[in-house]
């Protein structure tokens, strides 16, 4: 069956995420290097992630992640962690490098529906990672189709504290 189009891409890209080896390494390039940040730095994992899937199938896997913007658009760095996932697949098959584009929906469950519709699987999710127990990210299987991952971004309505902050804002 051919795949359709995406309705909710014509939102356009909100982050654009980087698989690197060494989370604070890579962080203290893009400041020193470009002026780029503050960064948050969180990890993802459980008790933090309260539901995560792989290819299907309840898992766990953990990841250390940081958060700042160019302008409008949020960069997001990953440092793969323990457990099968979509980024230890990616770095095993073309190393480090841009993983994924991110989209925010406001409806996961629709965006997800609307995205089987046109025969685009979800390949890995994590959710439950906002203050309330909500906010959800979901990747589509789109790497052979346009060259990269699309996930899709659920935001929750408010954040937990960040692991820590570089700089340090004090």
């Amino acid at each position: 069956m051919a795949k359709g189009k995406l309705p909710f891409l014509k939102s356009g890209i909100a982050q654009v995420a980087i698989l690197v080896e060494d989370l604070d390494k890579a962080v203290e390039a893009y400041w020193n290097q470009h002026g780029i940040g503050p960064w948050h730095f969180y990890t993802y994992e459980k008790p933090l992630l309260k539901k995560m899937t792989y290819m299907g199938k309840a898992v766990e896997y953990s990841m250390r992640i940081a958060l700042s913007y160019i302008g409008d658009l949020r960069i997001e760095l990953i440092q793969p962690g323990d457990g099968p996932s979509i980024y230890r697949d990616f770095v095993k098959q073309h190393g480090y490098g841009v993983h994924h584009f991110g989209i925010l929906v406001p409806d996961m469950e629709a965006a997800l529906d609307e995205a089987r519709s046109q025969s685009f699987e979800m390949i890995q999710d994590g959710a439950g990672f906002g203050l309330d127990g909500d906010g959800h990210y979901a990747y589509l299987d789109t790497e052979d189709d346009i060259g990269v991952t699309l996930e899709l971004i659920e935001r929750p309505k408010g954040r937990v504290k960040p692991d820590k902050i570089y700089p340090s804002e004090g």
